[in-house]
């Protein structure tokens, strides 16, 4: 009785395809279309996608994803106050609608119905008759804010800031860590800008988070044991230049400054172990803080 000639193996996914090569972690037969490039060998789909889940994704110093250094959230940033600007010019009908405000065109600020409807402001008299601010329950305020600005050369200069200033922060922090520590800082600084400034006083612009950025990139590049040498005249000139020129909102800056610091301090110094839950909890407890004191303001206007 002869026996049966052997049979070759067959690709464990495709039963028709004879092959000679296995995959080095399930020793399953694959063909060349399952086969996947190991660092020994080659491996098959499956144990290749199980690698992958087995394998934590890099992270940086801080706990943020790898992904920050793609700058996706400040050119987002940035894309979100160009449209504004865009729009803010769009509702001003008036002769200065090209540039969307007054002064030299336009060029050096002013104000138009998007910045009078999203400006920080206590409590006054709107343009339409009716009382409005935050004290009357606008808070979106506290918010819509630092993404307007009063004319072109208040925009561009944020955003020259924001552009050099983000990249390097989101790239140390990761993307969700560095959105928190823009929006916080700038909600700070408009809380404090809503304590400290007049109840009919208008303000906007994004100074606030970028003020806040200043002070996180200190204490982040400071951590990293970084020179920070280059970054303390800069922002030294920006707050002799807040304190010096008219019109320009010292509490909101100022107030931006030490909310983004009390914020990278959070990000920064927050204990390995329990990172996540420690950066989690303290920007909660800043942001809880901030809303008691705006709404002992807004009891103080009311009362």
């Amino acid at each position: 009785m002869s026996e049966s000639p052997p049979t070759a193996p067959v690709c464990y996914l495709h039963p028709g395809r004879e092959t000679y090569v296995r995959c080095t972690r399930c020793d399953r037969p694959i063909c060349p279309d399952c086969m996947r490039e190991a660092s020994v060998g080659h491996q098959c789909p499956e144990c290749v996608n199980e690698g992958r889940r087995s394998v934590r994704p890099a992270r940086t110093a801080f706990g943020g994803g790898t992904a920050g250094r793609q700058g996706y959230v400040t050119k987002a940033l940035i894309a979100l106050n160009l449209l504004l600007m865009l729009l803010s010019i769009a509702s001003d009908r008036g002769g200065d609608a090209a540039v969307g405000g007054s002064g030299f065109g336009g060029l050096m600020g002013g104000s138009t119905p998007l910045t009078n409807w999203g400006s920080v402001l206590g409590l006054a008299f709107l343009p339409d008759g009716t009382v409005g601010g935050i004290a009357e329950g606008q808070w979106y305020r506290l918010v819509t804010a630092m993404f307007l600005h009063y004319g072109v050369i208040h925009l561009l200069l944020n955003m020259w800031a924001l552009w050099v200033l983000g990249r390097s922060l989101e790239a140390s922090l990761g993307r969700v860590r560095f959105a928190a520590l823009y929006l916080i800082a700038g909600f700070g600084g408009n809380v404090a800008a809503y304590l400290f400034s007049a109840q009919n006083a208008s303000t906007v612009g994004a100074s606030t988070a970028i003020f806040g950025l200043f002070a996180a990139l200190l204490i982040v590049e400071r951590k990293m044991g970084r020179d920070i040498s280059q970054i303390i005249p800069v922002l030294v000139i920006n707050l002799v230049f807040t304190l010096a020129v008219p019109g320009i909102s010292i509490p909101g800056h100022l107030g931006g400054l030490v909310v983004g610091a009390l914020m990278a301090l959070v990000l920064a110094y927050a204990p390995r172990g329990r990172r996540t839950l420690v950066q989690v909890a303290g920007a909660a407890i800043i942001v809880l803080v901030l809303l008691a004191l705006a709404l002992f303001r807004s009891a103080a206007l009311l009362g």
